[in-house]
């Protein structure tokens, strides 16, 4: 469904025509753009845009099915690009990714949403209260969308460095460590910055190119060589947000590595414990079972003493084993 329908003018809003090739037409003989909000759109209702703006059907295609990396697709008529919002539910821990696709061209922008944490609404509110970055065209929005994005990543990248703080005291404290749930949420913890990753590594690559650095720096159609600058900046902060997660990943596998060393260690120290018990109970169930075998002729089966003595014996062997096994630590 179509969302928010508007022309802008010199950074300006005005309620465009209901037609989007009047709307379009214009925008183009004012010198502004037109800007068209999607939310989810069926093929049907996207159909309309298609046939009025001229969007390639690939990256049309893209645009109706969602589920794509974050990129940048240069056409003909137009620029498509994708980026992934990640929004972090601190209830459940987990981190969870929505798509904005944008398509820039010489006088319009057509933004589609998909899932949860578009910024579009915020976004579009505040490029309405600086009319100065507004009248820079379709690149101004770009640029606003993507800095929204990643600049939300730095927050979830705290959150989550601040959760694996808490796994980690989890997992060194004296009895937490041992729980049998530590492995899963470690686990869990994994994936979500896997998650993660995926909405934050590939688009590496677009924001290069939009700031025009690296091997794949250039001109990039319909976006304004002047916004460059701007462009480094958020690929600055994208840098600083990769650079944070792949120290997440490191991170959370050596503690994952540091759990399994200390289940190990106390699976050993368990055995160690049950062997000496075990031990300990070998020598007087020996002993016994000497003296419970049927025969007429043993030495010590007619002393007065034997049972006391044997029971004796029976004690101090117990006491000596002890002690061994607790001087050389297996108690």
């Amino acid at each position: 469904m179509i969302v928010d329908c508007a022309i802008y003018r010199e950074g300006h809003r005005s309620e465009g025509p209901e037609d989007l090739s009047d709307a379009l037409d214009e925008a183009r003989s004012a010198g502004g753009f037109v800007w068209i909000g999607l939310h989810e759109p069926t093929e049907k209702e996207f159909d309309l845009v298609t046939r009025e703006f001229g969007l390639h059907p690939l990256a049309v295609e893209d645009a109706l099915k969602a589920h794509q990396r974050p990129k940048l697709e240069v056409y003909d008529d137009s620029l498509f690009v994708v980026l992934k919002p990640v929004v972090y539910e601190p209830e459940s821990d987990t981190v969870s990714t929505g798509e904005v696709m944008l398509f820039l061209g010489d006088a319009f922008v057509v933004t589609v949403r998909h899932g949860v944490g578009s910024p579009l609404k915020a976004v579009r509110e505040r490029l309405e209260q600086e009319p100065q970055l507004l009248g820079k065209g379709p690149t101004s929005v770009l640029y606003a969308v993507a800095d929204a994005v990643v600049d939300h990543y730095l927050e979830v990248a705290t959150e989550l460095a601040n959760d694996l703080e808490e796994l980690e005291a989890e997992v060194f404290s004296p009895d937490g460590g041992g729980s049998r749930h530590t492995a899963s949420r470690i686990y869990t913890f994994k994936r979500q910055i896997l998650e993660f990753r995926r909405a934050t590594v590939p688009l590496s690559m677009p924001l290069t190119r939009l700031a025009g650095v690296g091997a794949y720096g250039g001109t990039v159609p319909f976006v304004n060589d002047r916004a460059r600058p701007f462009f480094r900046d958020v690929n600055d902060h994208l840098a600083r947000v990769n650079e944070s997660v792949e120290g997440l990943d490191r991170l959370v596998s050596d503690v994952l590595s540091a759990h399994l060393a200390q289940m190990s260690v106390r699976q050993n120290d368990d055995m160690r414990k049950i062997s000496a018990w075990a031990a300990m109970a070998a020598v007087p169930t020996m002993i016994a079972g000497i003296y419970g075998m049927n025969f007429d002729h043993m030495p010590e089966l007619h002393w007065v003493w034997a049972y006391p003595a044997v029971i004796a014996l029976m004690a101090v062997l117990e006491v000596l084993l002890y002690r061994l096994f607790k001087r050389r630590g297996w108690l």
